[in-house]
C-alpha cells in the first residue's frame, strides 16, 4: 500500500517536472521500479505512462514546436530509441547508465558555468544528439537529459524548447513501446494496478506543469534546466555505481 501512494505521488512530480524541463518520468520511475520489477520490466512498464504524458503535454504545447529543430531531432531519435529497445531484451549494463551520467554532468556544469554559451550546434550535430538522446531512451529508459542539453544549445524559447523535446519524445515512444509491448505482455499486464496509478498522476502533473512553466521568466528558465540536467546526471552516476557493485 505505502509503495503504491509513493508510485502515485512519485508520478504526480514526474508529471510536472517533465512539463517544465521537458524529461523526468522515465528519470525518476526507472529507478523506482527496478527495486521490484527489475530494470528491463521496468522500462518497459514505465513507457506506457511516458507515452501518455508525453502525448498530453504535447496537445497542450503543439504551437511551440520548433519544425526545423524537430525534423533535425526526429528521424534518428527515432531510429536510436527503436535500436535502443531491441538491445534493452539482450543487456542493461550499468556502464551505460554511467556514460550517461557523466554526460548530463557536463552537460550541466557547462550550462551552468556559461562554457554552453560559446557551444552551438549545428545540423550534423543535432542528428547525433537526436541519435544517441532516443537510443538511451530506448536502451535504460533515460533519454530526456540528453536532448534537452542539446536543445539548448539552440537558443530557442523555453515554450518551444519544451515543445519540442517533447515531440521528439513521442516519435522515440512511438518506436520504443511496440518492442515492449510485443515481448513484455504479459508482465506489463501483471502491472495493471501500478498502471492505474501513474496514468492519472502523470496527467494531473502535466497539468500543472505546464501551468507553473508559462509563469517561469525566461532569465530563470535555463540555469532552472541546467541543474536538473546536473542533478539528473548525479544520481544516474549513483544509481549505476550501486547496480555495479551489486553485480
Amino acid at each position: 500500500m505505502i509503495f503504491h501512494l509513493v508510485v502515485f505521488l512519485a508520478s504526480v512530480l514526474a508529471g510536472a517536472v517533465a512539463a517544465i524541463s521537458g524529461f523526468g518520468i522515465g528519470s525518476l520511475f526507472t529507478p523506482l521500479l527496478a527495486a521490484r520489477y527489475g530494470t528491463k520490466l521496468a522500462v518497459a512498464i514505465v513507457s506506457i505512462p511516458h507515452l501518455v504524458a508525453t502525448a498530453a503535454r504535447l496537445v497542450r504545447l503543439r504551437e511551440h514546436v520548433d519544425k526545423r529543430v524537430f525534423i533535425n531531432f526526429g528521424i534518428l531519435s527515432a531510429a536510436g530509441g527503436l535500436l535502443g529497445a531491441l538491445l534493452n531484451l539482450r543487456a542493461n549494463s550499468p556502464v551505460l547508465s554511467i556514460v550517461f551520467g557523466c554526460l548530463l554532468l557536463f552537460a550541466g556544469i557547462s550550462g551552468l558555468t556559461r562554457m554552453a554559451d560559446r557551444m552551438r550546434f549545428g545540423r550534423r550535430m543535432a542528428w547525433t544528439a537526436g541519435a544517441l538522446s532516443g537510443f538511451f531512451g530506448g536502451l535504460v529508459g533515460n533519454q530526456g537529459g540528453i536532448r534537452s542539453a542539446a536543445l539548448l544549445g539552440f537558443e530557442i524559447p523555453k515554450e518551444s524548447l519544451v515543445a519540442t523535446a517533447t515531440a521528439v519524445a513521442l516519435i522515440v515512444d512511438g518506436a520504443r513501446t511496440p518492442v515492449y509491448l510485443a515481448i513484455e505482455t504479459q508482465q506489463i499486464l501483471n502491472a495493471w494496478g501500478l498502471l492505474l496509478l501513474m496514468i492519472p498522476g502523470v496527467l494531473l502533473g502535466t497539468w500543472w506543469g505546464v501551468r507553473l512553466l508559462r509563469r517561469i521568466p525566461d532569465r530563470m528558465f535555463r540555469p532552472l534546466l541546467d541543474s536538473l540536467i546536473l542533478r539528473l546526471g548525479v544520481y544516474m552516476l549513483l544509481h549505476a555505481i550501486k547496480l555495479q557493485r551489486h553485480q
